[in-house]
């Protein structure tokens, strides 16, 4: 069975020459354990549009070294693309999918391999400590996971990334979907056929900072939400008739009060109460409704996933874009 390992980069350049030497120890473990040749082995380097001299070590790991190749892309398109350029050019039955950061282990590749072995589509990589992550990211993380799950109706594993190992017809189901707006891990839960998960330790990153800032883990969010659940379309309905049942209610004691009392002074505390509140659920409504507007727009545009600039190693194949 022929294995392609897929590692997004993105400005890694402290990071690349020990996840090459790391990798480069594994595989002869790997080969020996499971009877695989090295030509039966590729490792796909893509390269996110990185800033610093992270394609220059990464051409040179592809040309000097068989069984390596980088897909350089024509600019920074997200990790979520980057991964999925990789696993459209991979030719592996078996795909790893792993980050170059080191907090996910290259060797912890021979235990999901083994799994995968056992009849398994897709086997996770189940986070169970998470060395040298902040404890906002951590919480958060476990929060959005079961929001997420609790909002749709794909059953996405709890604490995992994008660390995985994927069969070859849960990759060619994966090519066939074009959506810009990407979630991975969700697709991959979507699509179904035999999944399971093995626990391990996250390390800390070898070096560099993260590139998971706040705002790109909120996007991430709101790709994975609004992928996989219409709920907040509904909510703003939801919103909708809560705003006109409280201000019918609201009407009818303003009428009895009217009425009825002598109390009755025209005041702008309750106008500006209702006011701020009707206007405060229009514009989540607006901005719920704005929010898959925009996705839709991105769809109709029909412009492809990704430009690749070039592609190199030793063994170079077909380029899909």
């Amino acid at each position: 069975m022929k294995v392609s390992i897929v590692a997004p980069v993105y400005n890694e350049e402290s990071v690349i020459p020990e996840f090459f030497q790391r990798i480069e120890v594994m595989l002869p473990k790997f080969m020996e354990k499971f009877n695989i040749n090295r030509e039966d082995i590729e490792v796909l380097l893509v390269n996110d549009g990185s800033i610093d001299c992270s394609f220059d070590l990464l051409k040179s790991i592809s040309d000097n070294n068989s069984g390596y190749k980088l897909i350089d892309l024509s600019r920074n398109y997200g990790h979520q693309i980057a991964i999925t350029a990789g696993i459209e050019n991979s030719q592996g039955e078996a795909i790893v999918i792993i980050d170059v950061d080191l907090q996910d282990p290259p060797e912890f590749i021979l235990p999901l391999y083994e799994k995968l072995l056992e009849g398994y589509d897709v086997v996770n990589a189940v986070r169970t400590k998470r060395e040298g992550e902040s404890f906002f990211k951590i919480i958060t993380s476990k929060i959005f996971y079961r929001v997420l799950n609790k909002l749709t109706h794909v059953d996405i594993p709890m604490d995992t990334g994008d660390f995985r190992i994927i069969s070859r017809r849960v990759a060619d189901t994966l090519n066939h979907m074009r959506e810009k707006q990407r979630f991975v891990r969700g697709m991959i839960s979507w699509v179904g056929f035999k999944q399971t998960g093995i626990a391990y330790n996250r390390d800390k990153r070898y070096a560099g900072k993260t590139k998971y800032p706040l705002n790109k883990m909120i996007k991430l969010a709101l790709d994975g939400i609004t992928s996989f659940s219409s709920f907040p379309l509904r909510l703003s309905s939801y919103l909708g008739f809560m705003a006109a049942f409280l201000g019918f209610i609201y009407s009818v004691i303003v009428l009895y009060t009217k009425l009825f009392t002598d109390t009755a002074v025209p005041g702008w505390a309750s106008i500006n109460c209702v006011v701020l509140f009707l206007g405060g659920a229009q514009l989540i409504c607006l901005g719920m409704i704005g929010e898959y507007l925009s996705r839709i727009y991105d769809e109709a545009k029909a412009r492809p996933l990704y430009l690749i600039a070039g592609i190199y190693g030793k063994s170079q194949t077909d380029i899909v874009n």
